[in-house]
């Protein structure tokens, strides 16, 4: 369910400062609401069209647990209606959970960017069934691509080329090429088959927010900004590795669970990994380029292993409650501190779960240790990077 409402800005100018009706969140089913200013029913928008011509919807959102045979069809063809219709629904993927639209229909996936707060010069992923479908979307394929869809897909590679006319700019945010992806969760792919459309779909969570990994973190990310949360459990992985194939050299977009050496056995050559710095309101070529992504609200500075305990040591002689994320291994005993083994793998699977939990602990300040940078470590401190970029007052 939702309701249209009129650009904020206009309301403001029209003298309109009062409340509104803001839903509460629900499980398997509606729920009563309750009320609210308008600061907190408005979702951020973005310059996807023209403000006066901008809507606000706002939603009772449901949480549908997904059940054991033959009802879990019920809720998978409630979720393609929904998608065919031009809403939004939440649900997982082999990577994080993702927020889809109908890739096809500019106005759905303009939802997208509305309930995330989510600039429009930051491109989304297409989701599709199938290489035959994602040929579909693009005017050439590359020999390259085919050699890697063969050996990654379906999986977390997300292939960058040049799109046809047919992908809505708002998808590529105006750019020549789209990125498109074949998931392998089991969930994401009866959607995809049942709606029958391409899904565009970035992490479901308000922009530059941690990455959710269950349905309870896209809920209270996203509660009354979206319909439908499909709950499959827990997913536990960071976003794909996104490649550049649309030119001979491939480039690394964004580093991923798929390694640049498992890539380069593939290709015959490591493929270049993009650094360039991106501006905030230049078109970026991939998601995960803002010098800001990932991050928890609590502040989080990340230092190698030794400068990051006696830091932690310092602020809490001063008074202040320190979170750690430390690569120790063993099981902490401290209160707000998680110590995962110093394995990449570990850190890739566990990385987004322990920084909701310490985000969630109350601390002033989440203090992380600084992982290797050799090439297997590259997706876990990109998004570590990202997630410890904002300026932190000690």
């Amino acid at each position: 369910m939702w309701v249209t409402m009129p650009c904020p800005r206009l309301m403001r100018e029209a003298g309109y400062h009062g409340e509104a009706y803001l839903p509460s969140p629900t499980y398997q089913g509606l729920g009563a609401g309750c009320w609210g200013t308008m600061n907190e029913v408005c979702a951020h928008l973005v310059g996807y069209m023209p403000r006066e011509e901008c809507v606000v919807h706002v939603y009772n959102t449901i949480v549908r647990v997904l059940p054991q045979g033959s009802e879990a069809d019920e809720v998978i063809q409630q979720a393609a209606a929904m998608l065919r219709a031009g809403d939004v629904v939440a649900f997982p993927t082999e990577t994080v959970y993702g927020l889809g639209a109908n890739a096809m229909q500019p106005s759905a996936v303009a939802r997208i960017f509305e309930a995330k707060g989510r600039p429009s010069n930051n491109p989304l992923i297409v989701h599709v069934l199938d290489v035959r479908a994602a040929r579909k979307l693009c005017t050439t394929w590359p020999v390259m691509a085919d050699r890697l869809a063969e050996a990654f897909w379906p999986g977390p590679l997300t292939l960058v080329v040049p799109r046809t006319g047919d992908v809505p700019d708002i998808v590529t945010a105006g750019g020549p090429n789209v990125g498109i992806r074949v998931p392998s969760h089991s969930v994401a792919r009866a959607i995809l088959t049942a709606a029958e459309v391409p899904i565009a779909a970035p992490s479901a969570n308000r922009s530059n927010a941690i990455s959710p990994t269950r349905a309870e973190h896209v809920l209270s990310d996203l509660n009354g900004r979206i319909p439908l949360i499909i709950d499959g459990g827990p997913t536990n992985n960071l976003e794909s590795t996104v490649i550049d194939v649309s030119t001979e050299l491939p480039r690394i977009l964004r580093p991923g669970p798929i390694s640049s050496q498992a890539l380069a056995e593939v290709v015959g050559r490591l493929p270049v990994a993009v650094t360039v710095p991106q501006t905030e309101m230049a078109p970026l070529t991939s998601p995960g380029q803002l010098q800001v992504h990932y991050a928890p609200s609590t502040p989080a500075i990340m230092l190698p292993a030794g400068d990051a305990d006696q830091l932690a040591a310092q602020l809490r002689t001063s008074g202040k409650l320190v979170a750690r994320l430390t690569s120790g291994g063993g099981k902490s005993c401290l209160p707000m501190e998680i110590a995962l083994p110093p394995s990449w793998q570990v850190w890739q699977a566990n990385l987004y779960e322990a920084l909701h939990t310490l985000d969630d602990a109350g601390a002033d300040i989440i203090v992380v240790d600084e992982p290797p940078l050799a090439s297997e470590w590259a997706a876990v401190y990109d998004r570590l990077k990202r997630a410890c970029a904002r300026t932190v007052n000690l």
